[in-house]
């Protein structure tokens, strides 16, 4: 939602990155929680396949919004 509030393509591509920044610290945590046993890993993996999901999107959003191939 928030990059959709952009004010600029710049600003748009900077949310975009915020985003992709915060769904790799979410994949760190998630792998942080299998190490230390705090969660069942089969939950958990379900969890880091969308965060893989999103990385993926967002990564790829980012290139295509920065016009470049």
């Amino acid at each position: 939602m928030e990059a959709r509030g952009a004010e600029s393509r710049a600003d748009f591509v900077h949310k975009l990155q915020v985003a992709l920044k915060e769904a790799k610290e979410s994949q760190y945590w998630l792998a942080l929680v299998v190490r230390a046993e705090l969660l069942n890993p089969g939950f958990v993996q379900v969890l880091a396949d969308e965060a893989d999901a999103l990385v993926r999107i967002l990564a790829k959003s980012v290139v295509t919004a920065k016009g470049h191939r």
